[in-house]
């Protein structure tokens, strides 16, 4: 398989057009790293394994993304990104409060209780003292980035004189936590599964209407 990719790549070098764009060709890439990462975890994972889930060649691989650790990021940084894209200012702005913040925690308790995010958790906190590398990228692309998206939209709020609090980042910690933490404690043991959507809406109204009867602005 090597041999054919390794072959077909030097004919492009030679004029043929490259078949497929580098970021579609990372995408797939992004995508076998994950199911390598979760079924291997980070030490068990092999560039090469990698490749051969991708159908790609080594060569193009270590282009692409040239380490392990770089693999980890970019999985992390892809999952993210869904929960980002739920963030669109525009449809946020053409929301009250309630149903904004409501729609914030909702995609936050999505993202962070799935079950491929809860192994990506497990995977982290069980390699990260010899791999401080990805503890590093999971604290920065995960924790910080979803964390920092909630502030930016609390700020906004006060900006807008909607809201009157002293520390958005740390609102939004108070937030995530009252949102997830013990549901996700609870799922990280193996005590309880995942929570449905109905469960998770339901509770996202709850934290989004308690925290905004405390932070509103009062006239």
């Amino acid at each position: 398989m090597a041999v054919v990719e390794n072959a077909s790549e030097a004919c492009r070098g030679r004029g043929r057009p490259q078949l497929r764009p580098d970021a579609e060709t990372l995408a797939i890439i992004v995508e076998a790293a994950r199911v390598e990462f979760l079924a291997r975890g980070f030490a068990g994972a092999s560039m090469s394994a990698v490749a051969q889930r991708a159908g790609v060649s080594t060569k193009t691989l270590y282009r692409l993304s040239p380490c392990k650790a770089d693999l980890f990021r970019d999985v992390i940084s892809e999952r993210i990104g869904r929960f980002i894209l739920e963030l669109d200012q525009t449809i946020l702005s053409a929301l009250d409060g309630t149903a904004a913040l409501k729609r914030i925690l909702t995609a936050f308790c999505v993202l962070t209780l799935d079950p491929e995010t809860t192994a990506l958790f497990k995977l982290v906190f069980s390699e990260s003292d010899r791999f401080p590398e990805i503890g590093q990228s999971f604290y920065e692309l995960a924790m910080k980035r979803t964390n920092d998206a909630i502030a930016g939209w609390l700020a906004e709020q006060c900006r807008k004189g909607e809201l009157d609090l002293a520390d958005p980042q740390l609102a939004a910690e108070m937030l995530r936590g009252m949102m997830i933490m013990e549901r996700q404690r609870a799922v990280m043991l193996g005590r309880i599964g995942a929570p449905t959507l109905e469960e998770i809406e339901t509770r996202a109204a709850a934290c989004a209407d308690l925290f905004l009867r405390g932070a509103r602005r009062v006239a």
